[in-house]
């Protein structure tokens, strides 16, 4: 790399060779000149407010790379199915999701990728759902010129499978859900958990689901499982009788259809009470009564993982523990915050 010092004053007409960031404090942070644009008279009072008491000119050499072209390199090799790569900024290249889905990281991949030096590349948790839109990591190289080898290296990494960072979609499930409890039956209480599910189905573009009412017994429960499963439902969600009582019975009503008990109990709260199974490629969801009261659970973490067509695993609901309590602040902002981050 060649490169020329200029005093700022002796540089109009001279071309920009790197984005030159302003910083007001609580109102602006950006590029307020962006690379190539040629310097004016009237640019100078701003670059010197700037602290730009010297501008530099480039001549890259054979081998080296300028920052924006390393950083749209690394994005690219590291955006998947899913992610969209943005245009260079202050030397960075942001990805985003192109659609709704659930962001999947190989981390281990991205922690060599960050071990090659002067390479940052910062993402959200795997893991994450997201939006359409919603940005999802930034790539960068330290120094303003890189040799080809550092993002040769980075690209190597990032071929030895399918790209490290990707958006799973949403999978169209039949969700079919078993309210149980005498007293919801009988009339004696009102039905608060037939809500809560068909929100959060719909919020993850799933249709409503198909609720059955169920009193405290083990074999009608089992009974019920085994019929939403003959009538399509590729996801049952039995809701209550997941304590200790002696009425309590669902689990050994999960069970008794055959399923594979994962894992019951989950280091999360709430929704110690958890259960999943899974009968065949059939996700079946013991679902305690913390989710009809608090806003988001051990549901929340899991149901996004199950919609994306993974197969959730022991291992990864016992990592939920760290990270596993739920602050329950006034003003929520999950899954913008350290609830269900453990094991991702």
């Amino acid at each position: 790399m060649k490169k020329q010092r200029l005093e700022t004053e002796k540089a109009v007409g001279q071309l920009i060779c790197h984005d030159i960031t302003k910083i007001e404090k609580g109102v602006f942070k950006g590029a307020i000149f962006k690379r190539g644009h040629r310097i004016c008279e009237d640019d100078i009072d701003t670059l010197l407010n700037l602290g730009k008491n010297h501008i530099y000119t480039l001549e890259l050499e054979t081998g080296e790379l300028h920052e924006d072209e390393a950083g749209e390199r690394l994005a690219r090799a590291l955006a998947g199915p899913g992610l969209l790569v943005g245009e260079p900024s202050e030397g960075r290249l942001d990805l985003s999701a192109g659609y709704s889905g659930l962001l999947q990281i190989d981390t281990d991949r991205l922690q060599r990728i960050n071990s090659v030096p002067d390479v940052v590349v910062a993402t959200l948790h795997s893991g994450t759902p997201l939006k359409s839109g919603e940005k999802v990591a930034g790539a960068k190289v330290i120094p303003l010129v890189v040799s080809e080898e550092t993002v040769a290296a980075v690209e190597q990494i990032c071929a030895e499978g399918p790209p490290p960072l990707q958006v799973k979609p949403y999978l169209p499930f039949i969700i079919g859900a078993i309210i149980t409890g005498r007293e919801v039956v009988e009339g004696r209480i009102k039905d608060g958990f037939g809500p809560v599910l068909e929100h959060k189905a719909g919020f993850y573009g799933q249709e409503k689901p198909l609720i059955h009412f169920c009193g405290d017994d083990e074999t009608q429960i089992s009974a019920l499982i085994e019929q939403l499963i003959a009538e399509g439902c590729t996801m049952v969600i039995v809701t209550g009788g997941m304590s200790v009582d002696p009425d309590d019975v669902t689990p050994t009503a999960i069970r008794n259809t055959g399923a594979g008990i994962i894992k019951y109990g989950a280091p999360a709260l709430p929704g110690a009470m958890f259960l999943l199974a899974y009968r065949g490629d059939v996700p079946l969801i013991g679902l305690p009564a913390c989710a009809m009261y608090f806003q988001n659970t051990i549901l929340d973490i899991l149901l996004p993982r199950l919609l994306a067509g993974n197969r959730v695993t022991a291992g990864e609901i016992a990592a939920l523990g760290h990270g596993g309590l739920c602050r329950r602040c006034d003003d929520c902002t999950f899954p913008r915050c350290s609830f269900g981050k453990g094991g991702m």
